[in-house]
């Protein structure tokens, strides 16, 4: 899958926006894309090097996962607690991470539609 096939996957999940939000922090994430729901993010990438997706996620999920697979490791941002880092050259499939993609859409909108 290349970036524009995840792009367009990620905006298909319904009330999606995408912004790219920390380059007022530091130029080098300039290239980092948030993709939103309800106004809260589950989901990022680095447009200029796409190796790597960053799914928000549960301890539980995180925990199983890192057991699991020797490609999920955690963000470099540790203020990133509830998010899962996946290196796309991996041991996880592509259907895999769609689908921890999903799990992370789910989990931001069911925790926010009601507060909209």
């Amino acid at each position: 899958m290349n970036i524009e096939d995840f792009r367009r996957f990620c905006l298909s999940l319904g009330d999606v926006t995408e912004k790219m939000p920390f380059g007022k922090f530091a130029r080098r994430y300039e290239s980092v894309l948030v993709f939103y729901v309800c106004g809260h993010m589950f989901c990022m990438i680095d447009i200029d090097d796409f190796r790597y997706v960053t799914v928000r996620s549960t301890e539980d999920e995180i925990s199983d996962m890192q057991s699991r697979c020797a490609s999920v490791g955690r963000p470099l941002n540790p203020s990133l607690k509830y998010w899962m880092q996946i290196d796309l050259d991996g041991d996880v499939s592509w259907k895999e991470i769609l689908a921890l993609v999903v799990r992370a859409y789910g989990l931001v909108e069911s925790r926010y539609t009601s507060r909209r």
